[in-house]
């Protein structure tokens, strides 16, 4: 029987370094996965989704996009390679509209730079496929995927592959009748989807930086009115830039090119001239232009006050995050004002798209901030 010992009695050095160690978080450790390298494989693909945007919008704005004719996702990532094979796909260009009512005795050598153009961003988008299925393929072969994240990760596959679809959709819409571009919706649609894929992996890059533990803590402390705010303000980020790319997709940031009047007046000349009436929403050039204005300014208004909202944090990080959100929106607000009144040339523009692309990252790390606020000193 062992002997009975006072609770205030010490224990030698001896007793202690023979008992082992308590070792806590085994369960968590074992589920959390590599964390750190999918980061890296996300961060790839994050880069990889801006280029492609940017070269989407390049084509869009050099009229390349309907030079391909045909959707062939495996096939058609070899380009013509001999002088016959360039004529075949050049006749085929020239039984479209865009051919027949716009570019008509268009020249060899020019179809092959608006060929390129689109033959690039259709590679980019086999690129980004192959990435994403070798990186899944390799972390779940592994069984390095942390728990619960294995529906999200094949999620970003399924959407990538739905972008496909509707860029064909998109594609197809200028193929007959008497288009001389794609359907602006359709447009807006293929934008809309890139941005939303653009986020979600924003979303998760900033996730997997922390450990689950420290996330559980973390949103204990949300600041929830800034962090709903902060929602707002992505969701009306996002509704601005469906309707930037119906400017985009009929050219109507090329007309009305005095600010901040429309041709001399509040609101643009002949509203609602084309029938039905809803398609002036989506076609007439003068009222999404206003549109595109209208949600501009309430953005920048909407914006401002969530950023001084912000400025009441407890948390350095979360200000300057919400700092760098109103910074850039401003610089936004500037850029498109230049863009309309040079009449969008696509140096410019492709500027002012590549600044929507960064305020709504930005945006979304604000807003991760403010919902998962990091420790720091009470100093």
């Amino acid at each position: 029987m062992a002997e009975k010992r006072s609770i205030f009695e010490e224990v030698s050095d001896a007793e202690r370094s023979s008992r082992t160690p308590v070792q806590g978080g085994l369960i968590d450790k074992a589920n959390s996965g590599a964390r750190n390298a999918i980061r890296v494989w996300l961060m790839m693909l994050f880069a990889l989704v801006v280029v492609m945007i940017a070269v989407g919008g390049l084509t869009r704005l050099t009229d390349s996009g309907l030079s391909i004719t045909e959707w062939r996702p495996v096939t058609g990532a070899i380009p013509p390679m001999s002088a016959e094979q360039w004529a075949i796909e050049f006749d085929k260009y020239r039984q479209i509209p865009e051919y027949q009512l716009q570019n008509k005795g268009m020249s060899l050598e020019e179809f092959k730079f608006i060929y390129w153009w689109e033959w690039g961003h259709r590679q980019l988008g086999r690129v980004i496929g192959l990435v994403w299925a070798l990186g899944f393929v390799w972390f779940l072969l592994r069984k390095q995927i942390p728990t619960g994240w294995t529906g999200r990760l094949l999620g970003l596959g399924a959407l990538g592959g739905l972008q496909g679809a509707i860029g064909w959709w998109m594609v197809s819409s200028g193929l007959g009748g008497t288009m001389l571009d794609v359907a602006s919706y359709r447009l807006a649609t293929h934008l809309g989807l890139a941005f939303v894929i653009l986020g979600l992996i924003t979303w998760y890059v900033l996730l997997l930086g922390r450990d689950e533990v420290d996330l559980l803590q973390a949103r204990r402390g949300r600041e929830a009115k800034l962090f709903s705010m902060s929602t707002g303000l992505m969701h009306f980020a996002f509704l601005q830039i469906l309707i930037g790319a119906l400017v985009a997709g009929i050219d109507a940031g090329r007309n009305y090119v005095d600010w901040p009047l429309m041709a001399g007046g509040f609101l643009p000349p002949d509203l609602f001239a084309l029938d039905p009436w809803w398609r002036n929403f989506f076609e007439d050039d003068g009222l999404v232009q206003f549109m595109h204005r209208m949600a501009g300014y309430g953005l920048f208004i909407f914006g401002i006050i969530v950023w001084r909202r912000s400025g009441k944090s407890g948390h350095a990080k979360t200000k300057f995050a919400f700092n760098a959100v109103f910074a850039v929106l401003c610089l936004q607000m500037v850029l498109g004002i230049v863009t309309v009144m040079y009449s969008a040339p696509w140096q410019i523009a492709i500027v002012h798209q590549f600044g929507a692309v960064v305020l709504w990252s930005l945006i979304i790390r604000a807003r991760f901030l403010s919902g998962y606020p990091p420790a720091q000193s009470l100093r």
